[in-house]
This record gives C-alpha cells, sequence and structure tokens, in this order.
C-alpha cells in the first residue's frame, strides 16, 4: 500500500446540484468511497449548492438516488448528520464569513468594490491587449484604510478577494501526478466572497475540508490549475492542505470519425441516472467507471465489489486521459447479468418489463415465475436489462410479432405447412410437456414426413416466436406451454395457408 493510503481516509463527494450527476462527477466519489473503505476510514456526502444562479432542487435528488442507486454508502451526509454538520453549504455562511474575515485581518484578503462595469472594462482592455481576459487588474488591493472606510461607511457593495503573493513559487504534491510548481504571478486575486455574502468554491470547500478533516481530495483534473490558489490558501491560515488527486481525463470517442474528446453528451448518455433507466446493473457500471483511470494490475477486469475495495490503492490511479468504451460497458454489463440467479435477473427486469406492458405493476407469483423462465433463455444474450422486452416480447405477444423475412424464408416452402401439421399433431399427443417430450414430438414429425429434423424445427421456430433465431427451440415451447404453442402454430399455418394461396393467385 502506499504511503499515501496508509491512514485511515477521511474522503468526500461533494458536487454542486446545477445538473444531472455525470460520469466524471461519480469516478471521483467511487474513487473516494472505494479509498475510505479501504483503510477503514469514512466517506462524507457534501452539498455544494454556494452557485445560487444554477442551483437546482432536482438535482439534489437525483444525486442522492444515483448514491443510493449505486450504493455508495456514505458515513455523514445532509440526511445522515455527522459531527461536522451540516453538510449542505448554504447553511454554513456563518464559517465562511468567519475565515473570510480572519484573511482579511492578516492582509492575505481585501475587500474589492469594483463594480461589474469597470470589470467588464478591464477584460476588455485585457484581451485587446493580449492578456489573459478572466484576470483582475488589483485595483483594489492597493486602497487605503480609508478609502475602504469611505466605501463601506456609503454602503458601497464589494466582493473579498484573495491577495495571491506576487511572485513566488508555489508547489504542492499530487499523488498521481508529482511535484507541481506553479508562479503566483500567473495568477489574479480570486473572488473568495461574493457580495450577496456566499462563498466561491475556492473559499468554501478549502473551509469545509478543513472543518470536517478530510485528508484527500480526488477531484477533476480540471480543478489542477485552481490547486496553486488553494495551496496559498492554506498557507495564508497556516492550515495544512488535503493531500490531491487528479485523476486524467474521461475520454469519449466520436463514432463517426474515431477522434477522441472529453466525455459530453454528443458521446452517448453521460448522466448516470440515464445508464440506470438503460438497463445497467450498478456494479457492472461501478466496476467499469473504476477502469477509467485506476488499474489494479495484472490485467485485471470483472471485479466483484468487494475485489475492488480489497484491491484499490492511489498508486493504481494514472493521470493519462481514458476512453469511455461503450461497447466495453454492454460486454461487461452482459457479464454480470450472466451471473445473477433467475431470481435477481427476474427483480430486475421487472421493472422493463411492466414498461414494456407484458407484466402487470404488481405481478402476481404465477407471472414472476412464467418470466422467470423466459428470462433464463434470454440470460446469456442479453447485454442490459433494456433489451429484456424486446428480447422476451414473443413470450408475451400473441400471437407474436411476425418477421416478414422470417415468414418469406422459413414459411413460404412446400414442407413447411405439412410441417406445421405433423409438428402440431405430435406435440399435442405427447402426453408430457418437458424439453425431452417436445424434441422428441418434434423428430417424430419429421420423420413422419421424411424431412430433416431442421425442416420442421426452423418453420416450427418461426410459427410460435416470430422470428430466425432466439433460444433452443425446445426449451422455448417447454416455457411458452401445450396450449400456447399449439394455438400459435395453428394460426401461422392459416396465416400460411393465406399467404400461399394469395401468392398462387397472383
Amino acid at each position: 500500500m502506499a504511503d499515501a493510503d496508509r491512514r485511515p481516509a477521511r474522503t468526500r463527494f461533494a458536487p454542486s446540484p446545477t445538473g444531472l450527476p455525470h460520469v466524471g462527477n461519480f469516478r471521483n466519489a467511487l474513487y473516494s468511497w472505494l479509498l475510505a473503505r479501504r483503510t477503514g476510514g469514512q466517506f462524507l456526502f457534501r452539498i455544494e449548492d454556494t452557485d445560487r444562479e444554477r442551483y437546482d432542487p432536482a438535482a439534489v435528488q437525483a444525486l442522492e438516488d444515483a448514491l443510493s442507486w449505486l450504493n455508495l454508502d456514505y458515513d455523514e451526509g445532509p440526511d445522515i448528520g455527522g459531527p461536522y454538520g451540516p453538510y449542505v453549504q448554504s447553511e454554513r455562511l456563518v464559517e465562511y464569513q468567519t475565515v473570510a474575515d480572519r484573511l482579511l485581518a492578516s492582509g492575505h484578503a481585501y475587500r474589492c468594490f469594483c463594480s461589474r462595469e469597470r470589470l467588464q472594462a478591464v477584460r476588455e482592455a485585457r484581451q485587446a491587449a493580449n492578456v489573459h481576459p478572466h484576470g483582475y487588474d488589483r485595483h483594489c488591493r492597493g486602497l487605503s484604510d480609508g478609502e475602504v472606510r469611505q466605501h463601506l461607511d456609503a454602503g458601497s457593495p464589494f466582493v473579498v478577494r484573495f491577495a495571491v503573493p506576487l511572485d513566488e513559487d508555489v508547489s504542492f504534491e499530487d499523488v498521481v501526478r508529482g511535484r507541481i510548481t506553479y508562479r503566483s504571478r500567473e495568477l489574479d486575486d480570486h473572488v473568495l466572497l461574493k457580495s450577496d455574502g456566499f462563498p466561491t468554491y475556492h473559499l468554501a470547500h478549502m473551509a469545509d475540508d478543513r472543518a470536517m478533516e478530510i485528508t484527500h481530495v480526488i477531484r477533476s483534473e480540471e480543478w489542477l490549475p485552481s490547486t496553486p490558489r488553494h495551496v496559498l490558501q492554506y498557507r495564508a491560515l497556516g492550515w495544512t492542505p488535503p493531500l490531491y488527486v487528479h485523476p486524467g481525463l474521461i475520454l469519449g470517442r466520436d463514432p463517426q470519425s474515431g477522434k477522441t474528446s472529453k466525455l459530453s453528451k454528443r458521446h452517448g448518455s453521460v448522466s448516470i441516472l440515464e445508464y440506470r433507466d438503460q438497463g445497467y446493473l450498478p456494479d457492472a457500471l461501478l466496476n467499469f467507471i473504476a477502469l477509467l483511470g485506476w488499474s489494479p494490475g495484472a490485467d485485471r477486469e470483472v471485479m466483484a465489489r468487494s475485489e475492488l475495495v480489497a484491491l484499490f490503492g492511489l498508486e493504481g490511479v494514472n493521470s493519462s486521459p481514458s476512453v469511455f468504451d461503450l461497447d466495453k460497458l454492454n460486454w461487461m454489463n452482459g457479464v454480470y447479468l450472466r451471473q445473477l440467479s433467475a431470481g435477481e435477473l427476474v427483480e430486475q427486469a421487472l421493472p422493463f418489463l411492466t414498461r414494456a406492458g407484458f407484466v402487470s405493476s404488481t405481478p402476481s407469483d404465477t407471472e414472476r415465475v412464467y418470466a422467470g423462465e423466459v428470462l433464463a433463455l434470454e440470460q446469456e444474450r442479453l447485454k442490459t436489462l433494456a433489451e429484456a422486452p424486446h428480447a422476451a416480447a414473443f413470450f408475451f405477444q400473441d400471437p407474436p410479432v411476425y418477421d416478414d423475412a422470417a415468414v418469406r424464408k422459413r414459411l413460404f416452402t412446400p414442407s413447411a405447412g405439412p410441417a406445421l401439421d405433423a409438428a402440431a399433431e405430435r406435440l399435442n399427443a405427447t402426453p408430457r410437456w418437458d424439453v425431452e417430450s417436445i424434441e422428441a414430438a418434434i423428430r417424430a414429425a419429421a420423420s413422419d414426413l421424411g424431412l430433416k429434423p431442421a425442416e420442421v424445427i426452423h418453420p416450427t421456430r418461426v410459427a410460435v416466436t416470430g422470428r430466425m433465431a432466439g433460444p433452443g427451440l425446445f426449451e422455448t415451447l417447454a416455457a411458452l406451454g401445450r396450449q400456447r404453442t399449439l394455438a400459435r402454430v395453428r394460426h401461422a399455418r392459416a396465416t400460411y395457408a393465406v399467404a400461399e394461396e394469395k401468392n398462387a393467385d397472383s
């Protein structure tokens, strides 16, 4: 175990509820959860809701739903409390003001009274001069105490900015990337506290991480350039920063060009809850996400949750980008689906069958048993639970939906009609309705007509399923039952006869 992994870790998932929870967020949450569980520490859930313009209450519920679905249990959080609460930033404004006041008093921060119009003019001037347009010119940093007092007495609105040292090296250790050094002159004096009293991310997350004794901050690579700002703030307050971990970006591949870019909606679903609704198993998705930037070694891929916990270590996290490969996720989800017991598969698939109208919203025992028999036959071919209604549709639709190509190829043949008649006769007469008896009846029907077994099997399959391919025919008929099977064979025979007659007349 690496040194960074040895002590019990206190980690956190601290999203901003401004949209749907996405894959990148939850990779950080997963790594934080794994590290806490691996080291016997604690995993916290905190809501960073200080961006009031973009705050979306529905996003909070979506985050909670995603954590619950993925079974990423947390030890402290908004709904369960804990010794370091509250765990919602909008409820911690007094704490942020206290930290800001401390930085003001020590000269590491100052009040900025610049109007929006002036700031816009500064941005435009810097852009025209080919200087970073988002930088601030530190105009208010030089105000005297008297000038500050005049503004305050006049009720002028202000923000609190951090006074970045003008020309220093700012170094920190990233667990993944090693030692990183920035020059402070590359940083502007960023805002800590907005004029409405709400903190920015730069102040709030630091104050909370310190108060909540967070030991490791695992966050997206996009925050790497901001880390020197945070290190300077810790230094100004005399605090020790946590260990920083910035895994590499997650990329998506364009299906047309094959080029990769930062994962976004154009590459497919990125919301965690969309994957839930598309029929992915939570453990399969977690397994897949874990490998987007981490490797346990030895080319291991499919791992149970307990194995992920046992094997996870920060030394396996890397800084290079990873590519979200949907084909690999589908393959992995199929592996997990095949590992489910019959009962587990039914419980997971029932919501999808219900939405398709194949099973009632409160399934009876009979419905559950039948669905279980059906799904057991399709289990080897399923990649997602959402495929179950289409894959098993013919088991629930009477008559089944007939594929035109299948009908033309298997039912419009000279032997198809007699084959279906013989199959119906033998199947009706078989004393037992099980796989072995059904197979014997079908083969006997072929023998009666002097046909190869395939010449009876193929039209019978299309007659009862409407398709040319699917689970084994004998197993399929056993699950359908005698009455439904015979009704479908007779329906197909009548349909075939009508089609044959029409073809003859044309």
